[in-house]
């Protein structure tokens, strides 16, 4: 074929008109209705996202969400969706190899074992029924039967199913079998809206996404990590370039993002 009957080939497509998207009420786990205020603020025009006027936005923006995670960790965002925590959250803490637990009473607990799984950790899971929260009881005779473990994962609220589990709870006992666990939680649909206090429970990495109680649209990540996470990923071997936490705390601390950021989020 030439060159013209390869290009005739490709279809063009059809250009329709479309009807106005109806006002909605959305009750959804997410994304979440956007106030108008925050539509508004988004039909802004682009900024130079490595200029001075966003630097001056990014720094405001992380240093407020410090209260919100209650740490007084650094916050660092991403354009990605609550998976991209996890993935995030996996690649930066351990190794190939390395034995982690996760508490899973739904999808999205599934999910984070997923991630850990296809990135060759030892994975043990202790699973409750959909619809049930995380017996603290059942989680503390599991967890002394699976010593020793490198991390413990968990969701706060599970997205799935709706309910929350006692992360404050669940994160005293496993510090009390083993101080030095890594803890992480996934915070993707709590954060903003219920309790969930990073530095006083003692959690080493908390991410959230920006489609749920933030009521922004989906595309930006948030994640911190604490000073015993930052430690362990300097000597944690699992492949990691997108979501590296070093690059972009780097990035964070000139007031720049590592890769081009949703601006109308922001």
């Amino acid at each position: 074929m030439t060159i013209q009957e390869r290009k005739k080939a490709i279809p063009v497509p059809q250009v329709e008109a479309r009807e106005p998207i109806p006002q909605q009420n959305l009750r959804i786990p997410g994304p979440t209705p956007v106030p108008p205020v925050i539509l508004a603020e988004m039909a802004r025009p682009m900024i130079n996202h490595r200029g001075p006027e966003f630097a001056a936005i990014v720094r405001r923006v992380t240093a407020r969400l410090q209260y919100f995670f209650q740490t007084s960790s650094p916050v660092l965002t991403y354009p990605a969706s609550g998976t991209g925590g996890q993935e995030s959250t996996i690649a930066n803490l351990f190794s190939a190899g390395d034995h982690v637990v996760v508490i899973t009473i739904g999808s999205f607990g599934n999910r984070l074992a997923k991630i850990a799984e296809a990135y060759g950790l030892q994975v043990s899971r202790i699973e409750f029924p959909w619809g049930q929260a995380a017996d603290p009881n059942i989680v503390e005779a599991r967890l002394k039967t699976l010593k020793p473990y490198r991390g413990v994962l968990m969701t706060h609220n599970e997205t799935s199913t709706g309910v929350m589990n006692d992360v404050e709870t669940l994160t005293t006992l496993v510090r009390q079998l083993a101080p030095d666990t890594l803890i992480g939680v996934d915070a993707v649909s709590s954060l903003g809206c219920a309790p969930l206090e990073m530095d006083p429970w003692d959690i080493d990495v908390v991410f959230t996404g920006s489609q749920k109680g933030w009521m922004t649209p989906p595309g930006l990540m948030m994640i911190a990590a604490s000073p015993r996470a930052w430690e362990a990923s300097k000597s944690a071997k699992l492949p990691r370039f997108y979501f590296d936490w070093a690059s972009s705390r780097k990035m964070l601390e000139i007031g720049q993002h590592p890769t081009t950021p949703p601006l109308s989020i922001f």
